[in-house]
């Protein structure tokens, strides 16, 4: 209704008698303001739940939460600082770990030659459909277009192989924190799955296999950390099967996550043994130390192609973060990658404190925010003029902030602040005294509770099957199957083939509301059940008749 269609509503009543109509009319009236209010916040806060409506919940925690904007180019986003900063305090952790081992930072190009590309034929086959070339230089069409990095190992090995000549140049041990591109052409999802992401990308050279080996499962163990001690995420770590292991690789090992949400799996973090195949490509050799020559000295020496490793994280952790720990009402951040571990909220300002009340409780919010700021905690104090405490507290939660602290005069005429988690809600009370030593436990508390409960879930949902009728069934409801799998490639395509929903109606037992995706393989657990006797224990494919080598875990997947 229209302020002009009001007030001829209210002129043709005047000469009405007396009723109740006007008082109802007036009732209606302020339910219909208090409706818009309603709708008004709805605007601002969260307004689909999550579990009906996951794509379109995760757009609105991450965009009204601030961790994103999106960009003028599909697939592209542009990562605001509540995000960005969880990237910068994931590359503290790692970098500090990774630099304990003797790698080095450094940068090389964005471009890569496609001469350089296409050296090694299965690299460039796990790539050719994700490459971005560049072929204009302003107007004039380049004689040879040039590739825009998906991943460096062809950019770097030249260099290598220039800078080892001996077997004491090893191990090189370099790494990059740098973007790269890879054009998908699958609907985008920020952080997920864009064209251009952050990551890190390790490359290093090896005398041994040994060596090399030792590398491989020390980084992925530090990928895990990075989700488990960092963003509070559980992860299984494994190796990749034949089928899914890094295009060139030797073998790969990889973290894999799960999202309760979808129950469908996500990788994490891969760190691959590339063998000696890039070596010989890229002819990186040293001599022999071990060898003996022949002759008095004078005979040739054997040379030895060096063992490489690749590996590399990504921002896709924050969107797994995201997904894993957000509700209805928006972010749950650990704190340990929280910009804001604790806000400070003044409440009870009201006209009755006065000037001199105001300003009092402001010192004293002030002086209670050095405290903890001493204690190493990122605090912030929300002082925005015009917003209700219970507007403010609303806005903290959508955006995750671990921990909420109330000030207000009542509370300092009782010594204390009052608390509120935001991954429970539980409400409590700290006393001024000690908020030093108790913020810091508090949050300690938050992030190890926020993993556990996380963890729980996830183990919940890895379901050890034996008998393939109930492979389907147990997809459907949102797990992971382990089963013992033979480890053939042809099999492991089978078993994707036989689980996906064809709408034949009759071939597979599908829910209808299930994904249509068949099961692969996500990794061969390095934690593996009991339960398998090889050379007895039979492939949980019905149409396979080898043996199973191990558990394998398979699972929808991002």
């Amino acid at each position: 209704m229209s302020i002009s269609e009001t007030t001829k509503k209210k002129e043709s009543k005047k000469k009405e008698p007396k009723s109740k109509e006007p008082k109802n009319t007036q009732q209606k009236q302020a339910k219909a303001k208090t409706s818009k209010k309603n709708d008004d916040a709805a605007l601002i806060g969260i307004n689909v739940k999550k579990a009906d409506d996951l794509a379109d919940w995760y757009q609105q925690v991450i965009t009204k939460g601030g961790m994103i904007s999106f960009y003028d180019v599909s697939g592209c986003y542009i990562l605001k600082p509540a995000s960005y900063s969880i990237w910068e305090y994931i590359k503290e952790w790692f970098d500090a770990k990774i630099k304990s081992i003797g790698v080095e930072n450094c940068y090389f190009p964005v471009f890569i030659s496609e001469d350089n590309l296409t050296r090694e034929k299965e690299h460039i086959e796990g790539f050719a459909a994700e490459v971005a070339w560049v072929t204009h230089g302003g107007q004039s069409k380049l004689e040879k277009r040039v590739a825009v990095r998906p991943t460096s190992e062809t950019a770097m090995y030249s260099e290598f192989a220039r800078e080892i000549r001996s077997h004491r140049d090893l191990p090189l041990k370099l790494n990059q924190w740098n973007n790269v591109v890879r054009w998908e052409f699958k609907h985008p999802m920020p952080f997920l799955r864009s064209r251009e992401f952050l990551w890190q990308e390790g490359h290093t050279a090896h005398l041994t296999k040994e060596g090399a080996g030792k590398e491989v499962h020390q980084i992925l163990d530090w990928y895990a950390g990075i989700y488990e001690e960092l963003l509070a995420v559980p992860m299984v770590k494994g190796t990749k099967t034949n089928n899914e292991k890094f295009a060139g690789a030797d073998y790969t090992t990889t973290v894999e996550g799960f999202i309760p949400a979808t129950g469908r799996g996500i990788q994490g973090g891969t760190s691959h043994c590339l063998g000696q195949h890039f070596s010989k490509m890229f002819d990186i050799k040293v001599e022999d130390p071990d060898q003996k020559k022949e002759d008095g000295g004078e005979g040739k020496s054997k040379h030895l192609f060096v063992w490489q490793n690749s590996w590399g994280f990504t921002t896709r952790s924050i969107g797994v973060m995201v997904l894993t720990h957000g509700d209805d009402k928006g972010l749950v951040m650990p704190p340990r990658v929280a910009k804001i571990q604790a806000v400070i909220v003044p409440v009870g300002i009201t006209a009755k404190l006065g000037e001199e009340g105001r300003a009092k409780l402001e010192e004293q919010v002030i002086a209670i925010a050095e405290v903890i700021k001493a204690a190493n905690v990122r605090v912030h104090i929300d002082s925005r003029e015009g917003y209700s405490p219970p507007w403010k507290f609303n806005d903290w939660e959508m955006k995750g902030v671990p921990l909420r602290i109330e000030v207000g005069p009542k509370d300092l005429e009782k010594h204390q602040v009052c608390t509120a988690r935001r991954d429970t809600g539980e409400k409590g009370s700290i006393p001024i005294t000690q908020l030093g030593t108790d913020v810091p436990t508090l949050l300690d508390t938050i992030q190890s509770d926020m993993f556990k409960r996380a963890d729980a879930i996830y183990r919940e949902h890895r379901k050890e099957i034996t008998n393939w009728d109930d492979f389907v069934p147990a997809l459907n409801s949102k797990n992971f199957c382990l089963i013992p799998h033979c480890e053939g490639d042809d099999c492991e395509d089978e078993i994707k083939k036989m689980s996906a929903r064809t709408d034949t109606g009759d071939d597979v037992a599908e829910d209808a509301r299930a994904p249509a995706m068949g099961a692969k393989s996500l990794c061969i657990p390095f934690d593996q059940p009991s339960g398998i006797t090889l050379g007895e224990t039979k492939c949980t494919n019905p149409n396979c008749k080898a043996l199973a080598k191990s558990w394998v875990m398979f699972g929808r997947s991002y």
